[in-house]
């Protein structure tokens, strides 16, 4: 007889799995009320075996067991299913529990023998609408008789799939009892290989999420030797104690309440596969194991990255030794490096709070102090407050820890880490006195050695690091040793899985790139030398910060969002952008470019500016306050109104800037690895709502391999092959000292002093001495290659110091001594000078763009990406006089590099400009309505027109100017502002020869 390949074997084989290995119990379909959406038999049967006595007293009410429905379905209805099973059913004088909570332990065998009277029940088939009587599902589960999950099982064998079970879901009527908002926790369709889920049906607006492990890095499941793909979610996820503690410490309903309408709306939550996964291996692992392990989380934007931190908080601060006698942990610390996430999280874990007096949040150490006196278990901070909560802190280190940490890759770097270890794991030593070789151990150097415990990981806590874009420090520090000696994530929900399962949008679909070309010309007549490198990267920077230069791009930016992103609707017209600049200064010019364009363009909406502190540009000081017309901390708030549409920074709002309403970036900064990651991805927050589908990137910086390059390592797995050679500390300190500019003894000295926490006045003529010698070192290159060689010192020992087994006090005392000797080191350009006489002796004549790649769809690998350790080889400075060649030469070489903007060569290039130039030069009209038009506005109308038309006349000589000009509106652009500047510069040299007649 062949095998049974259809929908009802795999609901056969599910029903078999749930009766027969997970204690269920099988449902009649025929005792489901519909209006109720109760297992009448189980409901009774559960209530009657375990709470008589509470039935007692409602017995003697007329219709008593409908006045019970009745008034679960008014509880239900008000404040959803989640509520009833955790605080139960009150009637009158009776209390009636819904559901006993799961066992964690032997400890207590009363709470394993009440667990144990819960009915756990399936029913297939199940007719459930009150009109409609042939309608059903085809299964439903159900605790103690109430239905908690629905589901709708198909076969690809048989033609159907998860997303006909999907349509299936969004065709039914969600005013059905069962189909009520909060009345089930989650409904799931689902075949032999793919899961989705809902908690909410809402018609065609219906949003499924997937339910999927995971495969090679990407969506779906892997395959199954022992039977279906899809198996894991009733032989793991939906087994009775899995489901029990899933509605204990995972499910939420959670009601917020908008600012500016006052309206309130609700939102249940269902734990994903992945975010189930990663909180429940790492209980088991600090259950399994002493406090002082580390956790690296690798999960992409789009994870959830926020629940699945609250709900891991939540259950250290519950998790009991596997004896279950006492706490793993006393307290829980949740870090963020940015005040916005901190805020974001600590809005998070407070809306998920059970016990409202659980959490606390630190801005100084009174408040740290207090909250653990008065027993607070969860503290929320940012790294940033670190350093002054140290203050007024002795010791905790008879306390147990659990510190989650929110972008790992910068938050565990540098001295507010120092600072943290000190606070958690490290005992206050600043009056002890120890003995070493029969002599008395100075205090300071004890105080020295406390800082040096503190870089290591303390011992009484564990760290759980959550981080999208693991850095090579941040692997060897958090990640998991492997038996080849390289490190690899605890943990990886990956980018690639996020952009496939939809939760995040592909930032790289649709990247555009341009490609900048102009022609500097001589100022003067002399023919200085310069060196030609510097030259070149000076003339480079010069033309991209020109003002016309900006403004050409800012045109071509804004033409782009009017026509393609605002006319045509995107986000239902509330699609925004953001202008990412190489620093402040040529913020503060795009943003005013974009501004008087806006107003030439009579456009419906505004932009604005982010930046910190305060910059002068062209004599006038600007700060956002100034330029914004509004406060700082009002950016975000007024960004997110219909008023403003485009938002120009140089690094500010780059990482951690959450707005799903951002759809299209343009870049002009040079973007690599993680920021080059992390700033794209401002973009890739989904807006279902809106209808965002898409992104659009246009870079005028950085190549197409230049962003693969920085994607690819953050792609799928992410992994270090060798832990940091720490002898190259050995070769830096001996190259250092051979230089000879400092004493073992002012070493000490200043070491001494600072650890004695003496005045800043006693400490700067210790460095400025060492810094007066380094001063007076002959050789610049010397002097170059010494700071280069204490930086990386700095660096790699601030990093391996909390991972190296041994303590090197040589080392930790020359570390603090350089940190505050190399702000003082100054080097001297010796070209510095000479190359800003260059800018003085040059113009630019031409600038233009050219589209290299348009809506490329950028494709990254998915092998798992290996990175390679710190560089065991000493940094240093290989330089040395470089070849000069005149201003001439330099120009000329400069141009044949960068003016490329069609076929012909540049010669042939510029003689076509000119010749256009002159066309409009010798025509009447350009005097009449060019020069002698005192509108501005319509001056610059009428030209662009006369270039039109002397490119038309052309058409027939010069085909391919022709087409570019006809069919590409960036190259028009860029023609066009080429042929103004020549006709500026002529009228310019007109004037001045005029003048000398």
């Amino acid at each position: 007889m062949p095998s049974k390949t259809n929908e009802k074997a795999f609901e056969d084989h599910i029903e078999q799995y749930f009766l027969e290995q997970n204690g269920y119990k099988a449902g009649d379909p025929h005792d489901f009320d519909r209006h109720f959406c109760v297992d009448k038999q189980y409901f009774w049967l559960f209530l009657e075996a375990t709470q008589q006595v509470e039935l007692d007293k409602l017995r003697d009410r007329p219709d008593w067991q409908r006045l019970i429905l009745e008034r679960l379905d008014r509880k239900i209805k008000k404040d959803g299913l989640l509520a009833v099973l955790k605080k139960g059913l009150a009637i009158d004088d009776a209390h009636l529990q819904l559901l006993y909570r799961n066992a964690y332990s032997d400890l207590n065998p009363d709470v394993l023998e009440l667990f144990e009277a819960n009915i756990f029940s399936i029913s297939r088939q199940v007719r459930f609408s009150e009109s409609e009587s042939a309608d059903s599902i085809d299964m439903v589960l159900f605790i103690n008789g109430i239905a908690v999950v629905t589901f709708e099982l198909k076969n690809p064998w048989t033609g159907q799939t998860v997303y006909h079970g999907r349509q299936q879901y969004m065709k039914r009527d969600h005013t059905e009892p069962i189909f009520t908002f909060a009345r089930c926790l989650v409904h799931f369709t689902l075949d032999p290989d793919m899961i989705e889920m809902t908690c909410q049906l809402a018609g065609k607006s219906t949003i499924f999420l997937p339910f999927n492990k995971g495969y090679k890095d990407g969506k779906g499941n892997p395959p199954n030797r022992n039977g279906f793909k899809t198996s894991y979610l009733w032989e793991e996820v939906l087994t009775r104690q899995s489901l029990t503690n899933i509605i204990e410490h995972f499910a939420k309903l959670i009601e917020t309440k908008n600012k500016k309408t006052g309206k309130k709306s609700r939102k249940l939550f269902f734990p994903r596969y992945h975010q189930l996964d990663v909180v429940r291996k790492l209980l088991k692992k600090c259950q399994g194991k002493s406090v002082g392990g580390t956790y690296l989380i690798q999960h992409s934007a789009g994870s959830g990255k926020s629940n699945s931190i609250t709900w891991l908080s939540y259950q250290l601060i519950e998790l009991y030794n596997k004896a279950g006698t006492k706490n793993v942990f006393d307290s829980v610390i949740v870090v963020t490096d940015r005040r916005l996430l901190d805020k974001q999280i600590r809005d998070n874990i407070k809306s998920f709070a059970e016990i409202k007096n659980v959490v606390a949040h630190a801005e100084s150490s009174q408040q740290l102090k207090m909250h653990l006196e008065n027993g607070k278990k969860l503290i929320i901070t940012t790294i940033q407050k670190f350093p002054y909560i140290i203050e007024g802190i002795n010791s905790l280190s008879d306390r147990k820890f659990a510190v989650i940490v929110d972008e790992a890759h910068s938050s565990q770097g540098g001295s507010s880490a120092d600072m943290l270890n000190i606070i958690l794991g490290v005992e206050d030593t600043e009056d002890e006195i120890s003995e070493e070789g029969g002599q008395e151990y100075k205090a300071w150097k004890a105080k020295m050695e406390k800082a040096m415990k503190g870089r290591k990981i303390a011992t009484n806590a564990s760290y759980f690091a959550f981080t999208a874009t693991p850095k090579n420090s941040t692997l060897e520090k958090f990640g998991r040793r492997r038996p080849d000696g390289s490190f690899a994530p605890f943990h990886l929900y990956s980018m690639k899985q996020a952009i496939e399962e939809g939760f995040i949008l592909d930032v790289l679909a649709n990247y555009t790139t341009y490609k900048s070309y102009y022609q500097v010309q001589k100022s003067i007549e002399d023919n200085p030398l310069f060196e030609t490198i510097k030259a070149q990267k000076k003339l480079r920077a010069y033309v991209e910060a020109h003002p016309e230069t900006i403004a050409v791009k800012a045109k071509i930016m804004l033409d782009h969002f009017n026509k393609k992103i605002y006319q045509t609707r995107k986000l239902k017209g509330k699609a925004k952008a953001m202008v990412v600049t190489r620093n402040i200064e040529n913020a503060i010019r795009y943003f005013i470019a974009i501004r008087k364009q806006m107003a030439e363009m009579n456009l419906p909406f505004k932009a604005i500016i982010a930046f910190s502190g305060s910059k002068t540009v062209d004599g006038i000081e600007y700060t956002e306050n100034s330029i914004n017309g509004f406060p700082s901390k009002d950016i975000s708030e007024k960004f997110e109104t219909d008023e403003y549409k485009i938002l120009v920074v140089a690094n500010k709002f780059l990482t951690g800037f959450d707005q799903p309403l951002l759809h299209t970036m343009y870049i002009d900064k040079r973007l690599q690895g993680v920021l080059a990651v992390q700033a794209i991805s401002r973009l890739n927050r989904c807006n279902k709502k809106l209808g965002k589908k898409d992104t659009f990137v246009l870079d005028f910086y950085n190549s197409v391999s230049d962003i693969k390059s920085a994607f690819d390592p953050y792609y799928t797995s992410t992994t270090l092959t060798e832990p940091t050679d720490a002898n190259v500390l050995h070769d830096l300190l001996e190259a250092m000292d051979n230089v000879g500019i400092y004493e073992q003894s002012e070493i000490e000295e200043f070491n001494e002093k600072f650890f004695n926490r003496a005045e800043a006045e006693e400490l700067h003529p210790i460095i400025d001495k060492v810094a007066e010698r380094f001063d007076e070192l002959d050789d610049e290159d010397h002097k170059i290659d010494f700071k280069i060689k204490a930086k990386q010192f700095v660096k790699i020992y601030g990093q391996i110091a909390c991972l190296i087994s041994f303590d090197n006090v040589k080392w930790e005392m020359l570390h603090w001594f350089l940190k505050f000797l190399i702000p003082k080191l100054k080097i001297k350009d010796p070209t510095g000078d000479t190359l800003n006489e260059l800018l003085e002796s040059v113009d630019l004549s031409t600038y233009g763009l050219e589209r290299t790649e348009v809506n490329t769809k950028i494709t990254l690998d998915e092998d798992e990406t290996e990175m390679e350790p710190q560089n065991p080889n000493p940094r240093g400075y290989h330089g040395g006089p470089e070849d000069e060649d005149p201003l001439d030469a330099i120009i000329t070489a400069f141009n044949e590099r960068h003016f490329s903007g069609w076929d012909a060569t540049p010669q042939q290039q510029r003689v076509k400009l000119i010749s256009i130039a002159e066309q409009i030069h010798e025509s009447p009209d350009y005097h009449k309505k060019v020069l002698g038009n005192p509108d501005q506005q319509n001056s610059k109308l009428a030209l662009e027109k006369m270039i039109q038309l002397a490119i038309n006349a052309e058409r027939k000589r010069e085909l391919e100017l022709y087409r570019n000009y006809a069919g590409d509106d960036a190259f028009k652009q860029a023609f066009d502002s080429s042929i103004m500047r020549i006709l500026s510069i002529r009228a310019k040299d007109q004037r001045l020869f005029d003048n000398q007649q």
